[in-house]
C-alpha cells in the first residue's frame, strides 16, 4: 500500500456537500429519502470501546435538520453497561448534541427496511467538541498536525475471527462449519480455499462495505481457524477511523445474518493466534510530499524523530492499544505480536516496523494495537506520540536486527500495569487530553473491578477438586 497522499472515501450518494441549515439542501435530501422509501436514519457514534451507540431518527426529521441530543455519559459507557462516578463526570449528566458528518451518510446494508446510517460528532451545548467522545480525541490530534501545516495519513490492517454462533458464554468459541461440511482445523494462512469456505458471508459482507463506501485493499485468510485480515486503504485519519468503525459494525451485523459471530477480541481462543489492528502511518506537507523522505529518497530526521516519539510515549499509552484484560493474552513471544517498542526495517518481530517501500510511501507500521482497540483512540495515540517526537526532536534507539523477541519485554504485560502506567503518566494527558485520560482511566478501572468478580473456568478446573 502507498501512504504518500491522503485520500478519503467517496460520498457515494453525494451528500458530503450538503448543509442541512439550508432549505434547498434539506429539500434535496428529503426528496431522496422519499424516492428511496427510506424510513429511518441510524445516528451513530463510537463509544469508548468502539461500540456503536446513538438513536434511530425518522428520515424526514433527519432531512429537516432536527436536533438530536444524547446523555454526555454515553460515550464513556463501560462494556458491562455501567457508568463511572468519577468526579470528571458531572452529576447532572448533561446533554450533548449529536451532529452528523454527512460524508458518512450511506444506506445501512444490514437493515431489513430501507434505512440510512450516519456517523455523528458529540458536541457540548456550548459548541465545543465533547472531550469524552473518541472521535473528538482523534480530531483534536489531527488538528495539531494541521496547525503546523502537516497532514497525517493512516491505513489499518484489521484481523478478526468468524465463529459459530455462541449461545453459552461459558463455553469456548468454535470455528464454523464451512461449505465442505466441517470446521477448519487451522494453519490455513493465505489459503484461498479456506477463504472461500464461507462464501455466502463474504459475498454479503463485500456488498455491505461497498455500500458503506469503505475502501479496502487485500483480503486474506490468517493463521487461526477462520481468522481473516482485511486491509483498509490509506487516507485522512478521521475518515479512515470512521470506515474502521463501520467495518466492524457491518461485520458483526452481516455475520449474525449468516448464523456466525464476527469476533474482534484480541485473543478469542487460547490455542489460536491473536487478532491485531496494525496501523501504517506517514505524514505529508501541504504539497502532498511525504515528510519522511528527502529529495534523494533517503529518510529524513523527521522520520527518525517520529519513531523516537512512538518509542518514548507508547508504554504510557499502552492501555489504549490494549484496553481489556483479554488484550494482554495476545502479546506472546514468537507470535508476531510485539513485546517491545523496538523498531526495525521489514522486521515483524519489532513493535514498530518500517516496511520496504519507495520513498514516497515511506511509513511506520505500529503493530501494537489489538483488533479490540477503538480505532479512533488507537490512531489518536500513535499520531499524537509521533507528532510529539517530531516537535521534541526525539532520537530513536538503534533499529533491531534479527529476532526482536530476544530484546527485553519493555511494555506493560498486564492490564493493571498498563492502567497504573497511564494513571501516573505526565505525558498521556497532554497527548490525548487530560479530561479524556481521567475519564478513560475511570471507565477501565470500573470494568476491571467487574472482571475481578468473575469466577473463571480455570478456577473451577483446578481449584474445585484440589483445594
Amino acid at each position: 500500500m502507498s501512504l504518500s497522499t491522503p485520500r478519503t472515501a467517496p460520498a457515494t450518494d453525494g451528500f458530503a456537500h450538503l448543509n442541512l441549515t439550508q432549505d434547498a439542501d434539506r429539500s434535496h435530501l428529503a426528496a431522496h429519502f422519499r424516492a428511496a422509501g427510506v424510513r429511518d436514519v441510524e445516528c451513530l457514534f463510537a463509544d469508548v470501546t468502539g461500540y456503536p451507540r446513538g438513536k434511530l431518527m425518522p428520515a424526514a426529521s433527519f432531512a429537516a435538520g432536527g436536533e438530536l441530543r444524547m446523555c454526555q455519559a454515553i460515550p464513556m459507557q463501560c462494556v458491562t453497561g455501567e457508568y463511572s462516578y468519577d468526579p470528571i463526570f458531572p452529576d447532572s449528566d448533561p446533554d450533548v448534541r449529536l451532529v452528523p458528518d454527512l460524508s458518512t451518510l450511506k444506506p445501512a446494508p444490514w437493515a431489513s427496511v430501507p434505512r440510512y446510517v450516519a456517523v455523528h460528532d458529540c458536541f457540548e451545548m456550548d459548541g465545543s467538541l465533547c472531550d469524552f467522545a473518541p472521535r473528538s480525541v482523534l480530531k483534536q490530534v489531527v488538528a495539531r498536525y494541521q496547525a503546523v501545516g502537516l497532514q497525517p495519513v493512516v491505513a489499518p490492517e484489521i484481523e478478526f475471527y468468524l465463529t459459530a454462533a455462541m449461545t453459552d458464554p461459558a463455553q469456548p468459541l468454535a470455528a464454523p462449519v464451512g461449505r465442505g461440511g466441517r470446521p477448519e482445523v487451522g494453519q490455513s494462512a493465505f489459503s484461498m480455499n479456506a477463504l472461500n469456505e464461507l462464501a455466502p458471508f463474504w459475498d454479503a459482507f463485500h456488498a455491505a462495505i461497498d455500500t458503506l463506501g469503505i475502501r479496502t485493499d487485500t483480503w486474506l485468510h490468517e493463521v487461526g481457524q477462520s481468522q481473516y485480515e482485511i486491509n483498509l486503504l490509506h487516507g485522512d485519519p478521521v475518515a479512515v477511523a470512521d470506515q474502521a468503525f463501520l467495518f466492524k459494525t457491518a461485520a458483526r451485523e452481516i455475520a449474525l445474518q449468516h448464523g456466525l459471530n464476527a469476533v474482534f477480541m484480541a485473543k478469542p481462543m487460547a490455542s489460536e493466534a491473536g487478532s491485531s489492528m496494525h496501523l501504517h502511518q506517514s505524514v505529508v506537507d501541504a504539497s502532498g510530499r511525504n515528510v519522511f523522505s528527502q529529495a534523494d529518497g533517503s529518510a529524513t530526521e523527521a522520520f527518525l524523530h517520529y519513531i523516537g516519539g512512538l518509542q518514548a510515549y507508547t508504554p504510557d499509552l499502552m492501555l489504549v492499544y490494549a484496553p481489556t484484560v483479554n488484550s494482554y493474552r495476545r502479546y506472546v513471544a514468537g507470535s508476531q505480536a510485539p513485546t517491545s517498542v523496538q523498531w526495525g526495517h521489514d522486521n515483524r518481530t519489532a513493535g514498530l516496523r518500517v516496511p520496504v517501500s519507495p520513498p514516497a510511501a515511506r511509513r511506520v507500521e505500529n503493530r501494537l494495537a489489538g483488533a479490540d482497540a477503538n480505532p479512533y483512540l488507537a490512531m489518536a495515540a500513535t499520531l499524537a506520540a509521533g507528532l510529539a517526537g517530531m516537535q521534541e526532536r526525539l532520537t530513536p534507539g538503534v533499529p533491531v536486527q534479527g529476532n526482536g523477541y530476544d530484546q527485553p519485554h519493555s511494555l506493560p504485560r498486564t492490564f493493571s500495569t498498563a492502567h497504573d502506567q497511564m494513571a501516573h503518566s505526565l505525558h498521556a494527558p497532554r497527548l490525548l487530553g487530560a479530561r479524556f485520560v481521567q475519564a478513560f482511566l475511570a471507565v477501565k478501572a470500573l470494568e476491571h473491578e467487574n472482571y475481578l468478580t468473575e469466577v473463571s473456568a480455570w478456577e473451577r478446573r483446578f481449584l474445585l477438586p484440589q483445594v
